[in-house]
């Protein structure tokens, strides 16, 4: 496997950086992750945008341009044969003096790798437990992928340790925010429901997505919020992330969560719009 590092395609294992990078000492940087379909990464557009936002949001600058990044993508994924594939972008500060100040890292490191892409048949069911850890609300760091997911990792961990598939985030003032992975939904009165941002979420690309659907469909959607508990009376649950799209939540906290038909429907769309724009 081939791997993109600072201007070069090099075999993985020698796909190495400095341990003195910011990346990996403070976890200074950001990443996205894009499902790569028929070849093409989709809805690259955004997912650059937010990489773009969050290195300005950071003060790191980012050294390639999106269609300059797209084609040394695109040549990627040929080199690897993997048309099918979810990319990872890595972005970091790159390497500074000791200590937390960054004004004599100049030169960041960029990471583009690949890892084949997991395409279920049917509808994937997820069992949910609520983490124990909370997140800020507002929380102006919670709009970009930042390489420091520490609150996500624990709250994986619990969710692992249960035997379970995803875990919530609740916020600091006790509102649903997100699944470590994925923005959360559900379903009431033929309605889709998610957090605003405002619960300290990430703006999910997949999640826009989601919004496309519905409107497509007249389907209703309102961001609001919702105590962990109050899932349990909605008439349908499901997570949108990019590496599986659509996923139905069958369980939280040991408890069954209520089916809906407008799930299903709207991962069949969505592997539909994937496949037009691809």
């Amino acid at each position: 496997m081939l791997v993109f590092l600072n201007g070069k395609f090099v075999p993985e294992e020698k796909a190495v950086i400095s341990v003195f990078d910011r990346g990996f000492l403070y976890g200074d940087g950001l990443f996205e992750t894009i499902r790569v379909f028929n070849g093409r990464p989709f809805r690259w557009r955004e997912h650059l945008r937010r990489l773009e936002a969050g290195a300005e949001f950071l003060k790191i600058k980012l050294t390639y341009s999106p269609d300059h990044l797209l084609a040394l993508a695109a040549e990627l994924v040929r080199k690897n044969n993997l048309p099918d594939s979810l990319l990872r972008i890595s972005f970091s500060r790159g390497v500074g003096s000791p200590g937390y100040s960054p004004k004599d890292a100049r030169a960041p490191t960029l990471v583009m790798s690949l890892r084949p892409a997991r395409n279920p048949k049917n509808l994937p069911q997820w069992k949910l437990i609520t983490a124990s850890i909370r997140v800020p609300a507002n929380d102006p760091l919670a709009c970009f992928k930042t390489s420091n997911k520490l609150p996500q990792v624990l709250a994986r961990a619990e969710a692992d340790a249960a035997g379970a598939d995803e875990a919530l985030l609740v916020n600091t003032s006790g509102f649903v925010a997100e699944g470590t992975s994925s923005n959360v939904f559900w379903v009431k009165r033929g309605a889709i429901h998610t957090p605003p941002i405002s619960a300290g979420i990430l703006p999910g690309v997949t999640r826009v997505v989601v919004f496309e659907i519905a409107a497509g469909l007249g389907i209703r959607v309102h961001e609001k919020n919702i105590r962990p508990n109050e899932l349990a009376k909605a008439e349908g649950v499901f997570l949108s992330l990019t590496s599986l799209g659509v996923v139905e939540a069958i369980q939280l906290d040991g408890a069954g969560l209520k089916g809906s038909e407008l799930t299903g429907r709207i991962r069949h769309a969505y592997q539909l719009k994937m496949n037009d724009e691809s």
